[in-house]
């Protein structure tokens, strides 16, 4: 459970239709790599920012609770643990029984998702998938859809199922951009949002109709839906909201190629920071550079998409945990300077868990990247699941893969949920092997 202050805010006497807001508004919401997650220790997610910038400006305290489904978030709005429903509810004729919609209204389909081949695809219509392959998570709504589809053309599409156990939707769309299955089928949000990391991918062939979702609230508060209603409605909202699609489904996350020449017997301008820094935390300073080089490409102004910035792509609220200016973490040393002291920090997080301090040093690097919460799940779920939580490689590393799938984001002994871990593994390889290049090519 997280409570967010409203600090800053003017108390609004009520919603304009007579009703006082509450002083503490309880939403309850879902881990996913949309709604609600964790990163670097931060909340993040569309509708985890636009639940707290609403009660911010409502003068309102901010409850948050994590279901594990969308019928227990339900259960919980049914039983008046929670006001709000902050996540997308189906707008369908089952749901109205049970909510009334509010908020952002969302419209999604099932899309197919294919590789574009210099610009062309092999499917432009539903009926040329007849002969076609398509890969689909098993007991799940895209083979359900793809089951009817099949029945509704006579026939003809190949359908793999694909235990859900051991791959996932974002499993299946690398899958296709790596060229390793044909195509997959998933909800239209989710493959606008891959299509940032991936954008080999065309998603422009629907499969299904659209559905709407929204937010709910109980029935017996319909002045509680139209005050949410009437914020949406506003300017500041909107602007939050176009910043956020913005964020998430525009802006591109992966970094160019790790190729690098390192014929000029140099790595970056900045060597000799990372020659006066790396030694005050044990560091090879070809290491740093490496880590640099994944971060921001050797841009000290370089900005992420989730805030972090600078040369060693530091998040604000880690700046001012060090005391030190956001402004100024576009000075490359000041960066790598807050960078060292991060590092060590988490080193000493971690050293219970990894005694090892050659093997901890690929944890520690995961941690920067995605947060020392989510590597403390995937060492728990290493543990629990028969893999080593003291061995990164094959190990710990399957574990944070294991932290996309609700089956195990949703395990008793996992507090921080949903991680992309793909993004974290690719990240602690392309460091290592960016520095055993720089070891071989630059002189230390």
């Amino acid at each position: 459970m997280i409570s967010c202050g409203g600090k800053g805010s003017v108390r609004t006497a009520d919603d304009g239709n007579g009703y006082r807001l509450p002083d503490t508004l309880r939403v309850a919401t879902l881990y996913s790599p949309l709604s609600y997650f964790l990163y670097r220790g931060e909340p993040m997610g569309i509708d985890y920012t636009l639940v707290d910038s609403l009660t911010r400006q409502k003068g309102m305290v901010l409850d948050l609770s994590v279901a594990r489904s969308l019928a227990e978030a339900v259960a919980m709005l049914d039983s008046g643990k929670v006001d709000v429903i902050a996540y997308p509810v189906p707008i369908t004729e089952h749901y109205k029984k049970y909510v009334i919609a509010c908020g952002p209204e969302n419209l999604t389909s099932q899309v197919l998702v294919q590789p574009k081949m210099n610009g062309q695809v092999l499917v432009t219509d539903i009926t040329q998938l007849v002969g076609k392959e398509v890969y689909v998570e098993k007991d799940s709504k895209y083979l359900r859809r793809m089951q009817n589809l099949n029945d509704e053309l006579g026939g003809g599409i190949i359908i793999k199922e694909v235990d859900a156990d051991s791959l996932i939707t974002e499993d299946l769309l690398q899958m296709v951009s790596d060229g390793k299955i044909p195509m997959t089928v998933v909800d239209s949000d989710i493959a606008r949002l891959n299509q940032t990391y991936y954008p080999d991918l065309d998603i422009a062939v629907p499969v299904s109709f659209e559905q709407r979702s929204a937010w709910a609230v109980a029935p017996d508060k319909k002045w509680l839906a139209d005050s949410i209603d009437s914020w949406f409605a506003s300017s500041s909202s909107q602007e939050i909201d176009s910043d956020l699609l913005k964020r998430y489904f525009e802006q591109m996350k992966n970094g160019s190629s790790l190729n690098f020449d390192f014929s000029k017997g140099y790595i970056s301008k900045y060597d000799n920071i990372f020659k006066k820094y790396a030694p005050r935390i044990g560091w090879d300073w070809r290491l740093m550079a490496a880590q640099a080089y994944v971060e921001s490409k050797f841009k000290p102004n370089a900005r992420s998409w989730v805030g972090a910035r600078g040369l060693m792509q530091i998040m604000p609220s880690t700046a001012r945990g060090y005391r030190t200016s956001v402004a100024r973490l576009v000075n490359p040393e000041t960066s790598v300077d807050v960078a060292t002291k991060l590092i060590n920090d988490l080193d000493s997080y971690l050293v219970k868990y990894v005694p090892n301090d050659k093997e901890r040093l690929k944890f520690v690097i995961a941690a920067y990247n995605v947060g020392i919460a989510h590597v403390y799940d995937a060492i728990a779920l290493a543990r629990k699941y028969g893999l080593n939580p003291e061995v990164w490689d094959d190990n710990v590393s399957k574990a944070i893969l294991m932290k996309m799938n609700p089956k195990y984001y949703n395990d008793p002994v996992v507090k921080y949920g949903y991680c992309r871990g793909t993004e974290t593994v690719a990240y602690v390889k392309g460091i290592t092997n960016f520095y055993e290049h720089a070891r071989r090519e630059i002189e230390a």
